[in-house]
């Protein structure tokens, strides 16, 4: 079964959306490592709600940190520290889909970061973009850092509107394929979510062989 990890390439960028998209498109399994903040309505309910299938799991995060801060801060704060022996993969016979907190650079204590502990899984990247200015520069350095630490990556997929030739200066610089798009949408629901997955399922699966 394939496993693999959404990371964004900022903030606000859309990574809960598409990783419930990619959950509906395999009926994979959902694990967020960490959750900071908003533990009542947390990512893992919100992908919960978004999805139609029965098969998928939702599996406990490692830490839930009341703060809706950056990782090593929201940590600081209860009082905890986050160590990367800690953050152990789920045990499952299914797909899993796991969704960083924040971006690749993103601290989780006074030494790691989100980056080390992806190189520490050994699981492949699917980096979500989303088109504004200044995202050409943020996609490649996060193509950049992957590639550094020799983290394999599964794809792109493209979040919000759509700009042609931003996409496409990426994707033949990067030479990374374009799993697929999700548009803007006035509101995401389930039947949204199942369409965009019915367009991911074959891309997916053929990077994922």
């Amino acid at each position: 079964m394939s496993r693999f990890i959404v990371a964004g390439i900022g903030t606000e960028i859309g990574k809960t959306v598409a990783s419930a998209v990619l959950v509906e498109a395999l009926e994979a399994d959902y694990w967020k490592p960490i959750q900071s903040g908003a533990l009542d309505d947390s990512d893992t309910e919100t992908v919960r709600g978004l999805i139609s299938n029965t098969t998928s799991h939702f599996h406990t995060e490692a830490y839930r940190l009341t703060e809706p801060l950056s990782p090593h801060a929201a940590a600081e704060l209860d009082g905890v520290r986050i160590e990367l022996a800690n953050i152990r993969l789920p045990d499952t016979q299914n797909h899993l889909v796991v969704e960083l907190a924040g971006g690749l650079m993103v601290p989780l204590n006074d030494r790691d970061l989100n980056i080390d502990w992806v190189a520490q899984s050994g699981l492949p990247i699917v980096l979500i973009s989303r088109n504004y200015l200044g995202s050409i520069n943020h996609t490649l350095l996060s193509i950049e850092a992957c590639r550094s630490r020799n983290i394999p990556m599964v794809g792109i997929i493209f979040n919000g509107p759509t700009v042609p030739a931003t996409e496409e200066f990426i994707l033949n610089y990067s030479r990374l394929p374009c799993l697929g798009r999700i548009g803007q949408e006035s509101v995401i629901t389930k039947e949204v979510v199942k369409k965009y997955a019915g367009q991911l399922t074959e891309p997916l699966l053929t990077r994922l062989q």
